[in-house]
């Protein structure tokens, strides 16, 4: 198994820079010609869909079914591949951050009643309560 870091993904989901898109290109494929497996932790997929909405503007819309195919993709293991479909369900759903989402759900499996926060998004979650 080999890990992935957000900007080679970006890089592969976007196609945006010839060359680091050649790049990551090459080196999935071969990885996949290898019949290895890609690494994607929490950190990787909250980055993605922070740059994709942010940098590209991509809507919540969109980053779902980025997330959806990222998650369907045999090709790709995950840190708690269950944990990132409850939170992208509730991402879907909430207009909340899939980051948000993500920790809501980390924290509420790690037996958290509530997260505590400032962020007025993220406060609509269940798991969440505003301070």
């Amino acid at each position: 198994m080999i890990g992935l870091d957000s900007n080679v993904l970006v890089r592969y989901l976007t196609q945006d820079d010839p060359l680091q898109s050649k790049k990551a290109n090459q080196l999935i494929e071969r990885t996949l010609d290898m019949r290895e497996s890609l690494y994607l932790n929490h950190i990787v997929l909250c980055e993605v869909s922070w740059v994709l909405g942010r940098s590209y503007k991509y809507t919540a819309g969109q980053i779902v079914d980025v997330v959806e195919q990222i998650l369907s993709a045999a090709q790709f293991e995950f840190e708690n591949k269950e944990l990132l479909w409850r939170a992208l369900a509730t991402f879907r759903d909430s207009g909340a951050d899939f980051a948000d989402c993500l920790v809501g759900a980390k924290n509420s499996e790690a037996g958290c009643g509530k997260t505590l926060t400032f962020d007025q998004r993220a406060a609509r979650l269940p798991q969440f309560s505003l301070r």
